[in-house]
């Protein structure tokens, strides 16, 4: 890593040379999850429905941070689009205090709540008694997590992506490595089980944490001292709230929503969980490139409003929307075509193969629809407009989502697949909506307020 720079032009880099490092590192988050999903999975498909689980509910308390998370990194990209580095920096710093706060009460929570926190999702006893020992082995992940989220969404505003993925791919090497004897055991040690995979998983991001500081310091000139570490300077937070608290309300609703849906399908019994797991996994390689296009428009468009160049950020939003609505399709009837022997990685449950395969196929719709709101929101938020996805987010996810996945799964009895036609209404809706929000330029004079509020200056006018 080479000393920093002034912040780099924007229209110099393409979308390609910003995104591809961010969807490798995606690949590779997603690669180490479904590996987890699949050595539990080896223990019994009960241990798998735990682990998913556990991890839904890591995912749910991990959304706090993005009080401020969703924020730190596009107010950075905001002021490195203005060239003013130093209050960049100030910000960086702020994000990285506010991480410790939020990152340490959530795993004080799971740490003491774990068994009351999984009971609220009806999850059966047999995998409750798995499921638990994992969360609250998870619990100090949650600070961890935290930091290293801050500091890598630091390392994006300022384009270092390539330096982010080289660091997730270790970290994510380190956790595979260390993942098999800790679940499964080696030699005369028998393993841990599930709570070997939170083991392992911690100490993969000590190292990822130990490697984003050196970064900052080499590449940003960050040198974070004690105090950075946990004052909070109010000055810079207040930008960073404007717009991580719309951005992390609607994050939490979503993620509260999916919960409602779980709770729905703890009650069709362990099978559906693992199901539903299973499936979910796949899902997860479908949305990857349009969640890199997201994490890459949402940076650059942060640096285009800084700059006050409105219809660049505009134009590129519409095409990178195209790409990635082709993208998903192409990919998620790709893996539909091969559902049976992608499931067979994990189980050969008849049951479970025929359910999982049947919604794949409803993950096509479900995945197309997701992309505008992977993608939109994420530009709207950059340009200070994120009240607006918040407010149609309730209303969707709450009906459409979660009341949707309870009346066709549950009510009508369409198990599994009311809740995937639940899931698929909820992404369109809320998407053309976002959609037609970009098109008809109503994020505009948010964006021309962030100047104002910020004060934001910019030699690019």
């Amino acid at each position: 890593m080479s000393p920093r720079s002034p912040s780099p032009s924007v229209s110099r880099r393409s979308l390609f040379q910003i995104g591809l490092p961010l969807f490798f590192e995606l690949c590779a988050g997603t690669a180490v999850g479904m590996v987890g999903v699949a050595m539990a999975a080896r223990l019994s498909d009960t241990a798998g429905a735990g682990l998913s689980v556990g991890n839904h509910l890591f995912g749910l308390l991990f959304m706090v941070f993005r009080l401020i998370g969703a924020g730190v990194s596009v107010v950075v990209a905001q002021n490195l689009g203005a060239r003013n580095t130093g209050e960049a920096d100030l910000v960086a710093k702020a994000g990285l205090a506010a991480s410790t706060w939020m990152g340490g009460a959530m795993g004080l929570l799971a740490w003491l709540q774990a068994p009351a926190l999984l009971q609220l999702l009806n999850v059966p006893d047999d995998v409750l008694d798995l499921a638990t020992p994992l969360l609250e082995a998870l619990a100090p992940v949650l600070v961890l997590d935290a930091w290293n989220a801050c500091m890598a969404s630091v390392m994006r505003a300022h384009f270092k992506t390539r330096e982010t993925l080289w660091v997730t791919l270790i970290m994510h090497l380190t956790h595979l490595v260390l993942v098999w004897p800790l679940m499964r055991g080696w030699g005369s040690f028998s393993g841990w089980g599930l709570p070997g995979f939170a083991l392992a998983l911690g100490l993969s991001r000590v190292l990822g944490g130990a490697l984003l500081m050196w970064g900052w310091r080499k590449s940003l000139g960050l040198r974070p001292k004690g105090a950075d570490w946990w004052r909070l300077r109010w000055a810079q937070l207040a930008p960073v709230l404007h717009i991580g608290v719309p951005g992390a309300a609607e994050n939490l609703s979503w993620e509260m929503a999916f919960m409602v849906s779980v709770a729905a399908v703890g009650l069709m019994g362990a099978n559906a969980l693992a199901t539903q797991a299973y499936v979910l996994q796949f899902n997860m390689w479908i949305l990857i490139s349009a969640a890199a296009v997201g994490l890459t428009i949402e940076m650059v468009v942060g640096h285009l409003v800084g700059a006050r160049q409105f219809k660049s950020a505009y134009l590129l939003v519409r095409k990178a929307q195209q790409f990635a609505l082709a993208l998903s399709l192409l990919v998620s009837v790709l893996m539909a075509w091969q559902g049976r022997a992608l499931l067979g990685l994990f189980t050969q449950d008849p049951d479970i193969l025929a359910t999982g395969c049947s919604l794949l196929w409803w993950s096509v719709a479900l995945e197309t629809g997701r992309t505008f709101n992977l993608i939109v929101i994420a530009a709207l938020r950059a340009t200070g407009d994120s009240k607006f996805p918040l407010w149609v987010g309730l209303g969707s996810m709450s009906t459409v989502m979660a009341g949707g996945s309870w009346f066709l799964g549950l009510h009508l009895g369409w198990g599994l697949t009311g809740v995937w036609i639940a899931y698929a209404a909820d992404e369109w809706l809320r998407g053309l909506v976002m959609w037609h929000r970009w098109l008809s330029h109503g994020w505009l004079r948010k964006a021309k307020a962030v100047h104002q509020r910020n004060g934001l200056k910019s030699s690019l006018v």
